[in-house]
Parts: C-alpha cells; structure tokens; sequence
C-alpha cells in the first residue's frame, strides 16, 4: 500500500486488492474467524462493555459481513439506530443480505473511517475492529470518529498488535523472514497498543482495557500463511523451497497436535469528553 494518505476505497480489509470475484473467498475467512473462541470472547466482552440500550444510535466501521451491527439491532430495539459502514461494496451487499434473512433493522452505507457519511454528534456509540491495521493516518480517522459522536458517547476500539504473533513449527528464519515480508505490506501493524494514545489524543477518556492472545486452528491458519508467501515471494525473502519445507514442518505438527499460532488483540473502551464552556 503505497505511502501516504490512504483514499476512502482503500481501508478495510485491504479492499484496494480485493476484486469482486474473490469477495466469496474473504467472507469464507472472515466467517472462519468469528468463530474462533479468541474472537467470540472477545466480542462478547466487547459489546458487555460498550454496554448499546435500548433506543441509542450505534455504528460499526469496517462492518464486514455485517455480524456485529446485527448485534447492535437487537439491543438499540425499534426505537434506535444500528449502522454499519464498509468502503467495500461488495461486502456491503452481503452484509444487507445477511440482514434481511434475519429480518433485522440493520442499516448499512458505504464509507470510509477517514469520511464517515454523517452529521456531528450522529451516534452514542461506535465500535471499529481490526481497522487501524489498515490505515495509515490513524489520528486522522479517530478524529472523524470523534467528530460523529455526541459529547460523553462511548467509542470501543479493537485491533491485533501483529508484533505479537507466534508461529510454531518451523524453521525460525523463514518464520520471521514471512512475517517481515507481511508486516512490510501492512501500514499499521502494531495498532493494537497504539489504540489508548490514539484515542487521549483526540480527546477521550479511557474507561476499560481488555486483551485476548487469539488463538488460530489450521483452518483459519492457512491462508494468512498463503498470503505471507505470495509477499515474501515477491521480495524474493523467502523460495519456494522453503516455504514448502515450512509447510511440510507445519503440516507435521498438525499431524501430532504440535501446531501454534496466535497474535494478540488489544481493546480500549472510552468516551468522548464534554468540551468546557468558557471560564
């Protein structure tokens, strides 16, 4: 991704390089990983914390498949507001897809965290997951997320820290030489502990602080170690013949239940000070 300020098309999910005919192949991995205990325990918490009632205006940026807004449906009732914003259309299609079978009032619009297509003060709560990895110009999009929050609303912000990452088996040095490759490509790959700052800066006040090392089967595994490849491959890091011996390495462990991989998410929960009138 290239250097500088990221356009609206070009947040989530690394959108800029998913074309419309692999939309199906990044939805069967996001829906792989909802259902990692890490993940679920982790929402769970999440939604606890942010604690969306009956009748508030809630909304979820990078909203994905659209699972966590229809969370936000069932508790803001009739009475409120449930929003999810993605820069991705066709996710934004499977998302309203996904609502509509479970007959939900979630709403979804594009947009990007950097231009939030909404009025000042339009929510009592936001909620942002596995964002800020993707973005460049972190301070920017939390003072757009501040902008769309009413003074004393709550905003719960989650992300991986990907410095945390632990991969087990394989050769040490290809192990590192495909995470450097991939933290390379990625334009803020320790968002998770920046999250706190980020949010004191632009104005709020940290209420709570929660942490969950995700801990990733074989499945949900693999493409993330496909995708580290075909990076490390075109800086020419790692050959062939490594990565194939890393595989076969990997492929044993799991044959033996000597199998790991983990990264550590980080959650900071907030809210937005209510500016001071003049002394």
């Amino acid at each position: 991704m290239a250097q500088g300020r990221v356009e609206a098309d070009a947040l989530s999910f690394h959108v800029d390089r998913i074309d419309a005919d692999r939309i199906d192949e990044l939805v069967g991995i996001l829906d792989l990983q909802a259902e990692l205990p890490g993940i679920r325990r982790m929402r769970r918490w999440a939604h606890e914390v942010l604690a969306v009632s009956t009748g508030e205006r809630a909304l979820d940026i990078g909203a994905g498949t659209g699972s966590e807004v229809l969370v936000f449906a069932k508790r803001v009732g009739e009475d409120g507001a449930a929003v999810g914003v993605d820069p991705n259309p066709s996710m934004l299609a499977i998302a309203r897809e996904r609502a509509e079978a479970a007959c939900s009032a979630a709403r979804f619009v594009h947009g990007s965290v950097y231009h939030l297509p909404f009025p000042d003060a339009a929510f009592d709560a936001v909620r942002c997951e596995r964002v800020y990895q993707h973005l460049d110009d972190p301070a920017a999009a939390t003072a757009e997320i501040a902008r769309v929050l009413r003074p004393g609303g709550r905003v719960l912000l989650i992300d991986s820290d990907w410095y945390t990452a632990i991969t087990h088996p394989g050769d040490p040095d290809v192990v590192a030489a495909l995470g450097a490759a991939m933290l390379a490509d990625m334009p803020n790959p320790a968002s998770g502990r920046r999250l706190r700052g980020l949010l004191v800066a632009a104005g709020f006040a940290v209420d709570d602080q929660g942490s969950e090392a995700v801990i990733w089967d074989p499945v949900t595994a693999r493409p993330l170690y496909q995708q580290m490849n075909e990076l490390a491959g075109q800086r020419g890091t790692v050959t062939r013949e490594e990565y194939d011996r890393f595989l076969a390495d990997l492929d044993a462990g799991i044959e033996r239940g000597d199998f790991h991989l983990s990264v550590t998410m980080f959650a900071i929960l907030a809210h937005k000070l209510r500016s001071r009138g003049p002394e």
